[in-house]
């Protein structure tokens, strides 16, 4: 096992200009894992209720996504309701269940504890600290997070940020956290606070990558034609970025530069469909279109 991804498992209904969807298979660990699959067959941690389908969890055995720490609990899964706006630019939360979720306790099955890399997707700080406190070595462990967690897990977060290699937030949540409005500042600030990596994603306008010794790369976005679901997209970068990394057993400057655009790549197809189909039956061919239109945008 390269790679252990811990987050959440929902079942989302989504309304966007392009359409509605209702009880499609959602959640950080889902669209994180399925982006890394592509690259390394990862294990994934996280909580379901009887009523998930049955079909959903087939198609992550077909992506080589190992399921030995997927709890099947009593009740309901959990359920997220969004509605984006014309542009797509703002979204609106219309429900929030957590069902068998809300008492999430992540165990790692004794095969996972002692992989290289561990992925803490977007769920509680405390249950991030319970994963890592069951790891057995020093793992490459990279971090997600979100602006409720600042909010509502401030001091949790930043004890957890001294147990990280490699953190994850986009602009608005780097700022939260250090109160500077400048992504250098904003950087040198939370690499003062543990991580010596860090992404801070732009969205549409790509992402930076921060390192050692003032190590700096810049990554572009596409112009998309279609975008037609934003929802998993900073899930589907972290997954596709550890995903790389875990194929390649390197963490190096060059390799990191490398895996942001392999989660860019990823990123990109999430988009283009509902919930986490963009994502379920890529080519290898698409997968290399994507990333040299990624090639001729950042060569000049």
């Amino acid at each position: 096992m390269e790679l252990v991804i811990v987050g959440s498992l929902a079942l989302d209904t989504i309304e966007a200009p392009a359409g509605r969807v209702e009880n499609e298979v959602g959640g950080s660990a889902t669209y994180a894992s399925l982006a890394a699959s592509y690259f390394t067959k990862p294990g994934l941690v996280g909580i379901v209720g009887t009523d998930f389908p049955p079909e959903q969890k087939k198609a992550f055995e077909a992506h080589g996504i190992n399921l030995a720490g997927m709890q099947i609990a009593e009740g309901k899964t959990f359920r997220w309701g969004g509605r984006y706006s014309p542009h797509l630019d703002q979204r609106e939360t219309l429900f929030t269940e957590l069902n068998v979720f809300e008492k999430f306790s992540p165990e790692l099955p004794e095969s996972f504890q002692s992989a290289p890399y561990v992925l803490l997707a977007n769920i509680q700080p405390d249950l991030q600290h319970h994963v890592l406190d069951q790891i057995v070595g020093k793992p490459f462990v990279a971090v997600d997070t979100m602006n409720l967690w600042i909010n509502t897990a401030l001091e949790s977060l930043k004890r957890l940020l001294h147990r990280t290699d490699l953190l994850i937030v986009n602009d608005e949540e780097a700022k939260m956290l250090t109160g500077e409005t400048g992504y250098g500042a904003a950087a040198r600030a939370l690499q003062n606070m543990g991580p010596r990596w860090l992404v801070i994603k732009k969205g549409q306008h790509g992402a930076l990558l921060f390192g050692p010794d003032e190590a700096v790369f810049s990554a572009p976005a596409l112009v998309y034609s279609r975008v037609t679901d934003p929802t998993g997209a900073g899930d589907a970068f972290a997954g596709g970025m550890l995903g790389y990394l875990a194929q390649t057993g390197d963490t190096g400057f060059a390799t990191l530069r490398r895996a942001v655009i392999h989660g860019s790549v990823m990123s990109s197809f999430a988009i283009e469909d509902f919930s986490a189909t963009g994502l379920l039956s890529l080519k290898s061919s698409a997968l290399e279109n994507r990333y040299a239109k990624f090639q001729e945008i950042a060569n000049f």
